[in-house]
């Protein structure tokens, strides 16, 4: 008898859920079924009509299978990070019903029958205040009784303020220099207004055994934070917010010990994890209660350089290369003292190599090739140091040119280390190698006289060209790589400089061909228009030369 007593309670325990009363399960959001929920990739799906919403507004919901059909269901709305229903539903849909959760009327959406079902369609409602903020849809589907998945998701819709804003996870700059310490790029900027910021917060624990990490930035692959005791890559603890095989976004700890991929630790004592991607921003908050390791630190410190880096992920989820040089604060931080501080993306040894190659080939450079083809006429009769005057300016120029290369080389070298990758750097070679020929070459060249000067005056007319072409193109890579802006107003100004130039060659190419015939009945002791058009000429460089100059150092 016994027996049938018990085989009686567990059909009724089979039976209970088919009418979706189930808010009871509103908490764990998983069925009393006895079993463990599916692990593999749920063959259903969870879409909404919006990206984000403000006070009041309606989002259509809709909980679709892939494949099949489903039997049963649970549907809530959530904070991001949180664990109770979030605002209400107005329209549950056919074959559903409006299910009251943690006291809320109608704050969840469940079937009213097992009958096979495969899209059910409801309408949520935002609460009209309170404390409003991103959310997530999340539902339960149940295939049989004993195969159900728990959490399937929709994207983020994130929260709007009304006037324009939105609000990504809850990150801002509120409180930073009072009770956090923020890094930032550009300075100052604030990610819950502008989506285009690069994000760091550290605030400490009350009882100083941690602190409440916060990253946020555009990436469509990953952002981290590191902590090094210099402004140079390796030895670094790191922590990664990026997206996984699945593509939803994970956290990682790993320890750096060069400029390769970091290698990947135990996560340790990391709690509150919440993250989010929305329009091709990576947005995440973490309590970390781990000591920062850096093998270099010879006593207790809690200063370090933070280091802000976001890359590419690849189809695994393990992080690539990142593209462009990590954002680095411009001092060591203390994280127990809140203090704010602009992100440093470039450390001055780099400026230096971009301002170096800038006046290398933007000036002394262009005006050292102009010279030699076009004023050697107009000098004619002009000596110094026993050559003719065009030449020794010519000479003088091109070798502040080689010199400031090689000095630019040597400084980004030395701070690299190491190969990094791209355009840019194979350019920059080519230009060191051509740069060293072009001397070379001309200390053994014959005499203007002999029969076989012309090869030498071809050879180093086209050599010139190259390095002149590589040295542009190199430019231009390298601007767009440090470039933060979005319009990309380094490399246009450089644009304008390249046509700026290229009018004047051209211009003093017709006015050579217009006057050449006339060049022997010339008074030389006027001043020529070929010496006003030069004139002319590095006014306009200059002004190219300090824009660029002042964009890079701003960077």
């Amino acid at each position: 008898m016994r027996a049938y007593i018990i085989l009686f309670a567990c059909v009724r325990i089979v039976e209970c859920y088919k009418n979706g009363l189930i808010s009871s399960a509103c908490g764990s959001m998983a069925p009393n079924h006895g079993s463990s929920a599916q692990t593999s990739a749920a063959p259903y799906s969870v879409t909404v009509d919006k990206t984000s919403y403000s006070a009041g507004d309606a989002v259509t919901v809709t909980l679709s299978a892939k494949s099949g059909t489903f039997l049963g269901f649970l549907l809530e709305a959530r904070l991001i990070g949180g664990s109770t229903p979030f605002g209400s539903f107005s329209s549950a849909g056919t074959g559903a019903q409006l299910l009251p959760c943690s006291g809320q009327p109608s704050a969840a959406v469940s079937h009213s029958s097992p009958t096979p079902k495969s899209q059910i369609q409801s309408i949520w409602k935002a609460p009209t205040s309170g404390n409003l903020n991103n959310i997530q849809f999340s539902a339960t589907f149940v295939q049989a009784y004993s195969s159900f998945w728990v959490g399937v998701k929709s994207a983020q819709v994130t929260y709007s303020t009304g006037n324009g804003t939105t609000a990504m996870n809850g990150i801002s700059s509120a409180g930073c220099g009072i009770t956090k310490t923020c890094v930032s790029q550009p300075s100052n900027c604030d990610p819950f207004t502008n989506s285009n910021c690069y994000f760091m917060s550290a605030m400490p624990l009350s009882d100083g055994s941690g602190f409440n990490f916060e990253i946020f930035g555009p990436s469509n692959g990953y952002i981290a934070i590191a902590f090094s005791d210099d402004q140079q890559m390796g030895n670094d603890d790191i922590y990664i917010c990026g997206k996984n095989s699945q593509g939803n976004i994970q956290l990682q700890h790993a320890f750096s010990t060069g400029t390769t991929t970091p290698t990947t630790i135990r996560m340790g004592n990391v709690t509150n994890f919440n993250a989010s991607f929305t329009n091709g921003v990576i947005s995440c908050s973490f309590t970390s209660r781990n000591s920062i390791s850096t093998t270099r630190s010879s006593a207790s410190t809690n200063s370090y350089y933070i280091f802000l880096a976001n890359g590419p992920v690849d189809q695994n989820g393990v992080i690539q290369i990142h593209p462009n040089t990590p954002i680095i604060s411009s001092a060591k931080i203390d994280l127990y003292s809140p203090q704010v501080l602009g992100g440093e993306q470039y450390p001055a040894i780099v400026k230096a190599h971009g301002c170096l190659m800038l006046i290398s080939w933007m000036t002394t450079g262009s005006v050292g090739m102009l010279i030699a083809r076009y004023l050697k006429k107009t000098t004619r009769g002009t000596r110094c140091c026993g050559k003719d005057f065009w030449f020794v300016a010519h000479m003088l120029l091109m070798l502040l040119s080689v010199a400031a290369t090689i000095i630019a080389f040597i400084l980004v070298f030395s701070y690299a280390q190491d190969w990094a990758g791209g355009a840019h750097p194979v350019l920059g070679c080519m230009v060191m190698i051509l740069s060293l020929v072009q001397p070379t070459a001309a200390m053994f060249r014959c005499s203007p006289q002999h029969e076989r000067r012309f090869i030498f005056n071809w050879a180093h007319a086209i050599n010139a060209l190259a390095i002149k072409a590589l040295a542009v193109a190199a430019i231009f890579t390298g601007l767009i790589l440090v470039d933060p802006s979005q319009d990309g107003w380094l490399p246009k100004v450089m644009g304008g400089f390249v046509a700026w130039e290229a009018l004047f060659f051209l211009f003093l190419d017709i006015h050579q061909k217009w006057t050449e015939k006339d060049v022997d009945g010339d008074d030389y002791g006027q001043i020529r228009p070929e010496v006003l058009i030069m004139l002319a000429f590095f006014l306009g460089n200059v002004a190219f030369l300090v824009t660029l100059l002042v964009g890079i150092g701003n960077v």
